[in-house]
């Protein structure tokens, strides 16, 4: 089983990175990039080279290339000669005008030193637009960039290389930071009364325990999908789909510099949520309330996360489809051709018949009219928010149901019809041993494997339901992002469904074996039945 599993690892991580290399080039190459300013306002606020410029500034935040200026490249120049108050010396100020003629910026010996450096690179001269008199038209300002352009494989490397990141005590580039650590400390803020705690770290409470489940929690390694610049603009995508989505959640805390006086305040902020502020504390208030540089914080708030919100809707509606779906598709199977099959099968028949947008509104008429369940759920109550998952978690749960009961009836009936029952009833078996013993369990095979599949899917969200009732999950987030052109939360949901979809296909393999020793995963068997 161990060569088995490490063929399967090795040949999921390299089937990874082709799937996401696919894309890249799908999203990055194949598609206009021009496209991701359809509906940028800032876009059409611009005019000639300063939307040039913008577009450039855009392009580099999306991932498409990289490039620096000529300006950057200046004061990196002339700070190495001069330090600070480099930007008045007569030298710098003759180099930086350069580029605001085309004879100056053709002669000037800091510009050809520039177009040395960045020789392997595409230079770009956004020559200044002016009027007849030579004034400097509106957007008209001259640029001049050296413009690297992003290959496959190199945006490849620095995607995985970059996508797990692990907080150390020198993460902080701050030379006024001498004590360094990372190490258990008293914590206030949690019935435990102990966290890892770092300085120098970017997080100061690196692992930590609260009353929120799964109640141990963590700041020491993170996963950087990227950051969307469209569907939610400047946020990054860990932090989009695993915040609460709900109301801010005020408690009664003391700040950090606060610790074991009688001063309490009612506040929202989570400070195990603390972050170094690289700027330094300027802020009176926080310089009372803090003792040391680590001020930037989130806030509590109430309800789940949309990567939560999504899961305990999925994770219940399978529940509720293998208990139903399994239970009355064993029960039609035992019963066929009778009135209780003909009913399961009428069911089975119009669960894959009718467009699963209508009978999630069927679902949502009733449950609403009859029930007063809330139908959105910013609508509904507060204090009652759990009734908003009712009638999601049902719509999800039905097309599954009419799935495992069509499923459970066609391998029972396989098992019915199979030598060995008759065999078993030949001996003088009882129906039920032989089909708790032999017909259920051998049935159930071809069920199992789906198990951790399913419940790792919950985990993407489901876009129709989701979208139905208003539900905050990422069930939308990929089409959403494919609409706006929002690449790196494209790449990402991609890179998770990947995941989720090659681990469910392992944990299935393995649960398989384990549920029947029959099968044999070794590699000498060819990973099949013995």
């Amino acid at each position: 089983m161990g060569k088995y599993l490490l063929k399967r690892i090795l040949f999921s991580i390299f089937s990874l990175i082709v799937v996401i290399g696919i894309v890249m080039v799908l999203v990055y190459s194949l598609i206009s990039r021009r496209v991701i300013f359809d509906s940028d306002d800032m876009w059409t606020k611009k005019n000639l080279n300063d939307r040039t410029m913008y577009e450039y500034t855009m392009w580099q935040k999306y991932g498409y290339l990289t490039y620096v200026d000529y300006g950057s490249f200046l004061k990196e120049k002339y700070q190495a000669i001069y330090g600070e108050g480099y930007e008045n010396q007569p030298d710098y100020k003759a180099d930086r005008d350069a580029v605001k003629k085309k004879d100056t910026y053709e002669s000037n010996a800091s510009v050809a030193e520039f177009k040395e450096k960045y020789k392997a690179d595409e230079i770009i001269y956004l020559e200044p637009q002016t009027y007849s008199n030579g004034d400097m038209k509106p957007g008209g300002r001259p640029y001049l960039l050296a413009v690297h352009e992003k290959s496959v494989f190199s945006r490849l490397w620095s995607y995985f290389t970059g996508l797990v990141t692990v907080e150390t005590k020198n993460m902080v580039k701050d030379e006024n930071l001498t004590d360094r650590y990372i190490r258990f400390e008293k914590d206030p803020y949690s019935w435990a009364g102990t966290a890892l705690v770092g300085s120098g770290t970017q997080h100061k409470y690196l692992l930590y325990f609260d009353e929120r489940f799964p109640f141990i929690h963590q700041n020491f390694i993170h996963f950087n999908f990227g950051t969307s610049y469209t569907t939610y603009r400047g946020q990054e995508i860990t932090t989009v789909i695993t915040e609460k989505t709900g109301s801010l959640k005020k408690t009664l805390q003391q700040f950090p510099a606060k610790i074991g006086t009688d001063e309490w305040e009612e506040t929202a902020i989570d400070f195990h949520s603390l972050q170094y502020n690289a700027s330094g504390v300027t802020n009176p208030a926080d310089a009372e309330n803090y003792n040391d540089n680590y001020t930037v914080a989130s806030f509590k708030k109430t309800g789940l996360s949309m990567i939560g919100n999504s899961f305990v809707i999925g994770l219940i509606s399978v529940f509720i489809s293998y208990l139903l779906g399994v239970s009355i598709g064993i029960l039609i199977a035992r019963k066929k051709d009778k009135l209780v099959d003909k009913l399961g099968k009428a069911y089975i028949v119009f669960i894959a018949a009718v467009p699963s947008l209508a009978y999630i509104f069927i679902v949502a008429a009733i449950g609403t009219g009859v029930f007063k369940l809330p139908y959105k759920f910013a609508t509904a109550p507060q204090d009652k928010l759990y009734l908003a998952y009712i009638l999601p978690t049902i719509s999800l749960s039905l097309g599954s149901i009419g799935s495992l009961m069509k499923w459970t009836r066609r391998y029972m009936i396989d098992q019915m019809n199979s030598d060995y029952v008759k065999f078993a009833r030949a001996e003088g078996m009882s129906e039920k041993e032989i089909y708790n013993k032999h017909i259920s369990r051998n049935a159930f095979i071809y069920l199992v494997h789906g198990i951790p599949g399913s419940i790792l899917f919950c985990l993407t969200g489901a876009l129709m339901t989701e979208r139905v009732y208003g539900v905050p999950g990422v069930g939308g987030l990929l089409i959403n992002a494919i609409n706006l052109h929002d690449n790196a939360v494209i790449v990402a949901m991609v890179l998770i469904i990947t995941t989720i979809s090659i681990t469910g296909q392992i944990l299935g393999d393995l649960l398989l074996a384990k549920y029947d020793p029959r099968i044999s995963l070794s590699s000498d068997s060819g990973g099949g039945r013995k």
